[in-house]
């Protein structure tokens, strides 16, 4: 998770403490883009909400608050977790061996079965087996549509 994740999260807490900040990223040193979610689901007046408490990150950023739709960011241990036995796609920051029957090789996306989630690591049943993810390594994530 990043810093400014952090930073979002902490501020929404204090106004909107059942909001959940599933991914703030910014894309293109333009736009910053914040997943939210809520037990209740998220609809357009929560984004507005939200849009207004972060107010002060449209002098720096265009910002996007919406909900994650069917494929979900997955950045935090809990999220992972709450996932297990769903279908993943992770990327990481570094190319990580993968061993087929023909052949070695590196790889730095991996879509399978999320089988396990530590608190260190994912477990992930990709192509190339069963590979563990350090969440340090982790790039993005996200549920892929099964």
């Amino acid at each position: 998770m990043t810093p400014l994740q952090t930073d979002i999260e902490r501020r929404l807490a204090q106004s909107e403490p059942d909001v959940e900040v599933l991914l703030a990223e910014v894309l293109g040193g333009r736009c910053l883009r914040v997943f939210i979610d809520h037990p209740e689901g998220v609809t357009l007046a929560l984004c507005e909400r939200v849009t207004a408490l972060l107010s002060d990150e449209r002098e720096r950023y265009s910002l996007e608050v919406s909900s994650p739709g069917g494929e979900r960011p997955l950045s935090k241990p809990a999220h992972f977790r709450r996932f297990v036995g769903r279908r993943a796609r992770v990327r990481t920051r570094h190319p990580r061996p993968v061993e087929h029957a023909s052949d070695r090789r590196s790889a730095s996306s991996f879509t399978g079965e999320l089988v396990g989630a530590s608190e260190d690591e994912i477990t992930l049943a990709a192509d190339g087996g069963v590979i563990a993810i350090p969440y340090s390594e982790i790039r993005r994530s996200n549920l892929v549509e099964e």
